[in-house]
């Protein structure tokens, strides 16, 4: 963990400062170069062989704000379809604790239909995709965390996403 910090550190991805959000990713996360001034670092997470596509874990951070933690949260559930159609729940939110940061999170299943990119028309459609999704109050503001893939990817992967959520540190 120690020597992927430090070369996160070296790659520019991961840069301590006063004020910051730090955190130690698992060692099978792949860092990959974060596409916005919004991602304050991006990993791949390896596909199950029984999966078409790698999961992916982002932490954004928007200077401006970003929303209350309920408009987050109402937002990730709507970025999902049952396979009818019907609108996705939740299944699961919880809040905890890790230092002085309020870490609330959640589980979400479904057909993934997110925008392609923010303010586009056009959406995904992958079905029996998940999103485990947190978000961390610290002084400075809201931190949004996504690990979001093939279910099977995020449900194997879901201890090592937890475990990284309890190295997060302000």
């Amino acid at each position: 963990m120690k020597a992927l910090v430090a070369g996160l550190l070296l790659l520019g991805l991961l840069v301590p400062q006063t004020g910051t959000l730090t955190f130690t990713a698992p060692d099978s996360w792949k860092p990959r170069p974060a596409c916005s001034a919004m991602r304050v670092a991006a990993f791949v997470v390896p596909k199950l062989s029984s999966d078409s596509e790698h999961a992916e874990v982002v932490v954004y951070f928007f200077a401006g704000g970003g929303g209350s933690v309920d408009a987050n949260i109402q937002r990730w559930v709507g970025q999902f379809q049952q396979p009818d159609g019907a609108a996705a729940k939740a299944s699961g939110r919880s809040t905890f604790e890790v230092g002085n940061l309020k870490v609330t999170n959640i589980d979400v299943s479904g057909t993934y239909v997110a925008e392609v990119r923010p303010g586009a028309t056009e959406r995904l459609n992958k079905p029996n995709f998940s999103m485990r999704a947190a978000v961390v109050e610290t002084p400075k503001g809201l931190y949004f965390v996504k690990f979001t893939g093939p279910a099977a990817t995020v449900t194997a992967g879901s201890p090592a996403f937890d475990q990284f959520l309890k190295t997060l540190r302000f």
